[in-house]
């Protein structure tokens, strides 16, 4: 494959890392089994080499236009969707009673991470429309589910989230979109919608807005948000399209990186009102959308896990070929140049991209493993079970979204810097996974939005119990590391940095009362980078303890390097990345307000 991603290494996570295969013992999954889920794989795997990756580069240089009022998007876009959609891959993680094949999410996520390395513009169509059948599947009634679920599973319809406004922004308490009851029991929807990624085309026979508005009467601030379904054509009771909503398109945003995936302005009932259904109760809509924006936060790493993995396999391709400069002992000036791979600080970089991007991949499987496992233990009726595996997904979503929208991009980077100056160019696709990776660290909350969300709120919630829930799994690593002659140095590193990680949050915690909590939170970001790096530092700890294991027993030099390739790695991340959380830290513990207390003036 033309260096999207590297196979062997899913299978390490999937199978070896992750015990994959073991979900297929659940009531939920008995009808796969490993024969299954590799095969959807060898399918998407194709799909990707053949459909997607080919015009990733032609809708970067040729993004959605708006001609005569609509929106014009090259047809290799469509033509890759429909691809997917015939291959049925829109139903894999669906439940089998609403059309799906009740895959497990962790295959699904490791479908997304192959089409996002592919094209991540063009699968953030089908990923959307995944995410709004989520929601439908936990939220809508019967009616609904049975109107718009289906056609969302089987891929004829497309599916958006319409929460962001102009004035607004991230502050949805602000928002001033108004949703009027009608005689009919149905809504009619007035306002302005901005940043709504998919929101118009004609790629499929019908668009899905999920619209965060306020009924009026309701309650100030967030809680007095709804969410409500605005289709782009209304869709009658047998389940044919009606007239064309009340749903205008005001214009394109046009973007850095991400052009191929249209972003758009919406108008809703400038002639009188979209009609919408509501969806649940009335003012609980955010509480609803937090299931498809938690989704996509997950999405977004993963998504950003994508484009720092193709990036790196380009970068260690052109590595290998690139010929330029000799041995620093070498005399003469006319020997045989040496391919770059082998200068020190190319390694250097190359190793820096391989740790970022296989310790994303092992968090976003990770926190996919813990939906299938949450699932399985509800349907088990085991409660306890579920929450333990709620509150783990809780503290890490943050987590999984921001660490690798951030260390991702600088693998991309640094993927550019391997190139050289053509990596600068539009010669080579670096430059332009870079461009896209830089949308990763802003959308679906930024990272300062999730830095105080981690700090502020998933640390202590229910009195702590999600961070010791995250507590117990790491401390099992640790106990397996304590068996292996490599991983047990790193294992007491990990309990010593998670301990200094643990003390400084209590530090910083008891100083709250008297410092306030704008000093607390105001080197989140801080506290967000840190503890990411120890959550990737118990990844890869994880991926070396399961190496070292399998290593003396490898069948084949090839196998004997990967698995060696993983210990390595490991080294690496314990010896340049985790030392780096020590100064954060040691500014959190005092609460330093040097940023807080920076005078407007002096900007």
């Amino acid at each position: 494959m033309p260096h999207i991603y590297n196979r062997r290494d899913l299978a390490f996570q999937l199978y070896e890392v992750l015990p994959t295969e073991q979900l297929c013992t659940a009531t939920r999954y008995q009808d796969h089994a490993k024969d299954v889920f590799e095969q959807l794989l060898d399918l998407v795997e194709k799909l990707a080499e053949e459909k997607f990756q080919p015009h990733a580069a032609l809708v970067d240089a040729h993004e959605p236009e708006l001609i005569d009022g609509r929106v014009k998007i090259i047809s290799e876009v469509k033509a890759a969707l429909d691809a997917l959609v015939e291959a049925g891959i829109p139903a894999a993680v669906f439940d089998e009673r609403f059309g799906g094949l009740q895959l497990p999410h962790v295959v699904g996520q490791a479908v997304a991470f192959i089409l996002g390395a592919a094209n991540v513009s063009t699968s953030a169509y089908a990923l959307l429309s995944a995410g709004a059948g989520n929601l439908l599947a936990s939220y809508g009634n019967e009616q609904q589910q049975r109107l718009f679920l289906k056609p969302l599973i089987e891929g004829r319809y497309f599916g958006t989230m319409c929460l962001s406004e102009t004035q607004a922004g991230s502050s949805l308490a602000d928002i001033k979109t108004q949703a009027m009851p009608a005689d009919d029991g149905t809504y009619r929807i007035v306002g302005n919608k901005m940043w709504i990624s998919g929101g118009e085309h004609d790629m499929s026979e019908n668009i899905v807005h999920l619209v965060l508005a306020k009924i009026p009467g309701g309650e100030a601030g967030v809680k007095g948000i709804s969410l409500f379904i605005v289709p782009k054509f209304w869709v009658n009771d047998d389940g044919s399209l009606g007239d064309r909503n009340d749903v205008s398109l005001a214009g394109l945003n046009h973007k850095m990186g991400f052009r191929g995936t249209v972003n758009t302005v919406l108008h809703f009932g400038e002639n009188g009102g979209a009609k919408a259904w509501l969806v649940g109760e009335p003012g609980n809509g955010l509480t609803y959308m937090f299931q498809m924006m938690n989704e996509a936060r997950i999405g977004v790493g993963m998504g950003a896990t994508s484009l720092a993995y193709t990036g790196y396999l380009h970068a260690l391709a052109y590595a290998k070929e690139r010929l330029q400069g000799r041995d620093v002992s070498a005399k003469d000036p006319t020997g045989p140049m040496r391919p770059i791979i082998e200068h020190a600080d190319v390694k250097r970089m190359l190793v820096q991209q391989k740790a970022y991007a296989e310790g994303g991949l092992a968090l976003g499987l990770y926190c996919a493993y813990l939906v299938d496992q949450r699932l399985i233990s509800l349907e088990a009726g085991d409660q306890t079970a579920a929450q333990r595996f709620t509150d783990l997904l809780d503290i890490l979503t943050p987590v999984a979204k921001s660490w690798p929208a951030e260390f991702g991009l600088r693998a991309n980077d640094l993927a550019i810097q391997v190139h050289g100056g053509y990596g600068y160019t539009r010669d080579y696709p670096v430059e332009r996974l870079y461009r896209d990776n830089r949308l990763n660290p802003i959308h679906e909350g930024t990272k300062g939005i999730q830095a105080m969300d981690l700090l502020g709120r998933k640390v202590t919630q229910n009195q702590g119990a999600s961070a010791q829930a995250l507590h117990q799994v790491m401390s099992e690593t640790l106990a397996e590391a304590a068996d292996c002659e490599q991983a047990q140095a790193w294992g007491q590193e990990l309990a010593s940095a998670a301990q200094t990680l643990l003390q400084t949050t209590l530090t910083m915690q008891q100083q709250v009362a008297a410092k306030g909590a704008a000093a607390y939170l105001a080197n989140a970001t801080l506290y967000l980078d840190a503890f990411g790096h120890v959550v990737v530092a118990w990844m890869w700890l994880r991926q070396a303890i399961m190496a070292e294991q399998q290593l003396p027993t490898a069948n084949s030099a090839a196998e004997r390097s990967f698995y060696q390739g993983k210990i390595d790695t490991c080294r690496y991340f314990y010896r340049y990345e985790l030392p780096t959380i020590k100064a954060p830290l040691s500014l959190l513990a005092k609460l330093d307000s040097t940023c807080l207390d920076f005078a407007e003036a002096g900007f």
